[in-house]
């Protein structure tokens, strides 16, 4: 693909999403969110191979199906209050009907059956604009909305949780493995919305920076399948030392910054008299948490015998710059200690 059609769509993608954020009216987020679409689909095809044609005609029908609905919502809003604003959802059946367009648009379950085999037919840097940058202007919509019967929220976020950590179990592609850790996270994000949105910005925004270290580790070794990062050991042994606690931090493990979030959610629901659904997303938890030690024992116990019959690759300058990664890792790693004042700046 040319770069300058390359900048385009990738400006293009960045409009849609700002012009979601700066809406006020349903029709004008709505077409933010098609700008949006209509942009990384192109991106999504550029590889000219049938998986990435599938993926993108996958994504293509799961993106315009959540719009119609967003859009018939909107309308019948209107029709029945009069009301186009999004802050002004007043009715409980349009209100209901935006939550599950916007949840099939992230992928949570159970509408997620589109996001792993759309995220297995992609390029890493592709599947990095969809985990990452795809889920700010749906979000920010849910953020906008009137507090509604938070009962919606609570299943959506169980069932997520529970699925993300059972579909992640018996996987070995990588990109499946973040697809399903991916909607796991949005599971937590649902959990907490009703109570405490500011603590959803915050899960995003670590959500984002734990994922976005893993698909650069991944650009880096060129790795797709667990049998691939098996031999990064002696191919990156620097990488090989840090990839395990990004790993573990988007399990959630104490002291990385991945228990953040859910600690605080944790914390949250306890508050609100939810013990019971909070200890059911701390056992949901455990679930991702076994398959990101399996990743961790075959990147670092698993030592595929070889030998060297010329220069060591890891001596070899990279090819790609490391900065990106090296600045993700270390806010994947290093800011839990930072949680108060992390709470402190999105509650003003």
């Amino acid at each position: 693909m040319a770069p300058i059609i390359l900048s385009t769509l990738l400006l293009a993608v960045g409009l849609g999403t700002t012009n979601t954020f700066a809406s006020s009216r349903w029709l004008l987020a709505w077409m933010g969110i098609e700008i949006n679409t209509l942009a990384i689909l192109p991106l999504m095809a550029r590889q000219h191979h049938p998986w990435a044609v599938e993926a993108a005609t996958k994504y293509f029908l799961a993106q315009a199906t959540a719009a119609a609905v967003l859009l018939f919502a909107s309308v019948t809003n209107a029709w029945l209050a009069g009301q186009w604003d999004v802050q002004q959802m007043s009715h409980p059946i349009p209100t209901t009907m935006v939550i599950i367009a916007l949840a099939l648009k992230l992928g949570v379950a159970p509408l997620h059956t589109w996001l792993p085999e759309v995220l297995q037919g992609l390029d890493i840097p592709t599947g990095l604009i969809l985990s990452t940058w795809q889920k700010l202007a749906p979000i920010a919509l849910i953020l906008q909305l009137p507090p509604t019967n938070p009962t919606i929220f609570i299943l959506l976020g169980l069932w997520s949780t529970f699925t993300g950590g059972w579909g992640g179990l018996n996987q070995t592609q990588l990109r499946k493995v973040l697809a399903y850790s991916s909607v796991a996270h949005l599971g937590w994000m649902f959990l907490v919305l009703p109570y405490s949105p500011y603590l959803t910005v915050l899960t995003l925004l670590a959500y984002i920076s734990m994922t976005t270290s893993a698909f650069l580790v991944l650009m880096l070794t060129n790795a797709t399948t667990i049998k691939e990062l098996a031999i990064a050991w002696p191919l990156t042994p620097g990488l090989a030392y840090s990839t395990p606690l990004i790993l573990l931090s988007l399990g959630g493990l104490p002291p990385l910054t991945g228990f953040m979030p859910k600690w605080l959610i944790l914390q949250e629901l306890t508050k609100q008299d939810l013990a019971i659904p909070a200890a059911i997303a701390a056992f949901s938890a455990l679930l991702s948490l076994y398959f990101y030690l399996r990743l961790c024992y075959t990147m670092v116990m698993t030592n595929i015998p070889n030998i060297l019959l010329c220069k060591a690759s890891w001596r070899i300058p990279p090819s790609r710059p490391c900065w990106p990664l090296a600045l993700n890792t270390v806010m994947t790693i290093i800011l839990l200690p930072q949680a108060p004042a992390l709470t402190a700046l999105l509650t003003q």
